[in-house]
């Protein structure tokens, strides 16, 4: 008598399907691996863009550390014209003369009629400008009657938020004829600029503070901080600090033996 097979039993595999397996198997196995080659390759290029971001900006900085000086970042609408005025001047720095007057509204610190007239365009939030301010005023003190020292604003608004307002309440301490011990103080706690740390300065100076406020508050003074910061970009000005030595252009926080050494050569020119 025939057997009848339970319904249960395994139907028989059929013929090359074994076979078939181990292909597909096979298949599987080399899509994972170049899936794995794909992830592992977009991964590392990942890795060097993120690489080479990071690697650029400590160049930037090494190099801003180096020349002693921070570089303008100039927005969009000014960019054309800096390129155009300062092509070539870092090439150019120290071979170069410019005609820079001084006239009675300048703020001037040394003898009025000295034979050497140091230009500096600076910044009140520069680093590099407060590491070379007191390199300026050892000059001073070393060549009383030869050197006058003129200040011109250059704010870096891109990355000092707070180096034109320092400026234009620079000028309203000015007003009331303290500008220059304004700016020693705001070099001095260059980590505490803002509008209430000027007011402070202000009345440790002994100013009329209401009205150096009113004077802050209303940017009185906005339109002399700006005309300072288009004359550097005509001068071709890149960063801060930057000096003219007699009209000859010298540029970032270099140090006293250095400055020392240009002023001594301007003083031989005469």
């Amino acid at each position: 008598m025939a057997e009848e097979k339970s319904s249960s039993a395994k139907p028989a595999r059929p013929a090359g399907g074994a076979s078939e397996d181990k292909e597909q198997k096979k298949e599987e196995k080399k899509e994972h691996k170049v899936k794995k080659k794909m992830s592992h390759t977009r991964f590392l290029g990942i890795s060097i863009i993120a690489a080479s971001v990071i690697l650029g900006g400590a160049l930037i900085y090494a190099a801003q550390t180096l020349s002693g000086m921070i570089v303008a970042q100039q927005p969009e609408n000014q960019k054309e014209t800096a390129q155009e005025t300062a092509q070539g001047a870092e090439q150019e720095a120290g071979t170069t003369k410019v005609s820079l007057e001084v006239s009675k509204d300048d703020h001037v610190r040394g003898e009025s009629n000295a034979a050497v007239t140091l230009v500096e365009f600076s910044d009140f939030q520069c680093p590099f400008c407060n590491r070379f301010h007191p390199t300026v005023t050892q000059i001073l003190d070393e060549y009383p009657n030869s050197v006058r020292w003129v200040y011109k604003h250059f704010p870096l608004d891109a990355i000092h938020p707070q180096a034109r307002p320092a400026a234009e309440a620079s000028e309203c301490a000015a007003e009331q004829n303290k500008f220059w011990e304004f700016g020693d103080a705001l070099f001095e706690n260059q980590s505490r600029l803002g509008s209430d740390y000027y007011s402070e300065v202000a009345g440790d100076l002994g100013l009329n503070v209401d009205k150096f406020n009113e004077c802050v508050s209303s940017r009185k003074y906005k339109d002399r901080v700006e005309a300072d910061y288009q004359l550097g970009i005509r001068l071709g000005v890149r960063g801060t600090p930057a000096s003219f030595i007699n009209g000859e252009l010298l540029v970032g926080a270099v140090p006293y033996p250095s400055l020392q050494s240009a002023i001594e050569k301007a003083l031989q020119n005469q």
